[in-house]
């Protein structure tokens, strides 16, 4: 098993922020907090002080995506198994460190250039978290959520993250009738079905994710967020449904960027004593209409 336990952050980059603060407190009620950049966005899913951090730039674009380990003994493990694969890193400094809430960091970029930390050390808000409609986040040993993230080298990502950072393949869905096969493919590291997913793409220009999704505890937050989301006026990627392979009961928003949230609940946990990697066909059981769906700027044709 990996030595990284699960998603601990992730940090984008975003032209618009007044849109992503209604999208993420007033629609899917997570708690804005404040942290190191004044114009910044901090949204608290739980204990951490920020989960999700959208700061202000020019481009729409991934900043980092977080993953933890257990204590320093982990992030050495990591920092040696990059290293070994010739992958350069770097550690991050104080300042970086207490930027993001943390003891110690490393940083390195995978084989699809998205920009990755390995961290341990959270530091933790005490406060009571207040989200807008009573909802608790499912974290804990399931971590932030997962994130999907595109590749022009699907491949030699999926053998980085398993081989290198021993993430467990947990399943996979193929894409059309081509030879040789395109499948994307799920991994985890914790009990969540998947914490992260690698899509192969056209492209390997920002914004450099394809989803991120957020788990809540009660299908009435999902019902209530899909409310205010459809009332606010954001596009709708996916309408209501179950996905096959995790079980989510979930729907997709478009965010500013032209990238997803995924908000959604009743997600299986996975027993490793049994549990054995497929093949899905479908995307969902009911639901998840995307008819309706702009098309998402990692598979839009190059800039």
């Amino acid at each position: 098993m990996t030595a990284i336990r699960g998603l601990g952050y992730l940090i984008v980059q975003s032209q618009d922020l007044p849109r992503w603060r209604e999208l993420t407190v007033d629609c899917l009620a997570m708690q804005e907090t404040t942290g190191p950049v004044d114009d910044g966005l901090y949204l608290r899913m739980d204990e951490r002080f920020a989960r999700l951090v959208v700061l202000p730039g020019a481009v729409d674009r991934v900043v980092a995506v977080g993953w933890e380990v257990r204590d320093q003994f982990g992030l050495a493990e990591v920092a040696a198994a990059v290293e070994a694969a010739g992958v350069p890193f770097k550690e991050l400094s104080q300042e970086e460190c207490d930027e993001r809430r943390v003891e110690a960091a490393i940083r390195f970029d995978d084989p699809a250039g998205t920009p990755v930390e390995v961290f341990f050390g959270p530091v933790l808000d005490h406060a009571p978290v207040l989200t807008g409609h009573g909802q608790s986040f499912v974290t804990g040993d399931q971590g932030m959520g997962h994130v999907v993230l595109p590749t022009t080298a699907a491949e030699e990502t999926v053998a980085f993250y398993t081989e290198v950072l021993g993430f467990l393949p947990r399943g996979a869905i193929r894409m059309g009738t081509a030879l040789p096969p395109r499948r994307v493919r799920f991994m985890g590291v914790n009990p969540r079905h998947h914490s992260l997913a690698v899509c192969p793409a056209p492209h390997g220009e920002a914004p450099g994710l394809v989803h991120l999704m957020m788990e809540v505890d009660s299908l009435d937050a999902v019902g209530r967020a899909l409310d205010k989301v459809n009332r606010a006026g954001f596009s709708l990627s996916s309408t209501l449904g179950r996905h096959t392979n995790d079980k989510m009961v979930s729907f997709y928003v478009r965010a500013p960027g032209g990238w997803d949230l995924e908000y959604g609940c009743e997600g299986m946990l996975v027993d490793e004593a049994f549990y054995t990697a497929e093949e899905i066909t479908a995307d969902s059981y009911w639901g998840h209409d995307w008819s309706g769906s702009e098309p998402l700027a990692a598979f839009l044709p190059p800039a």
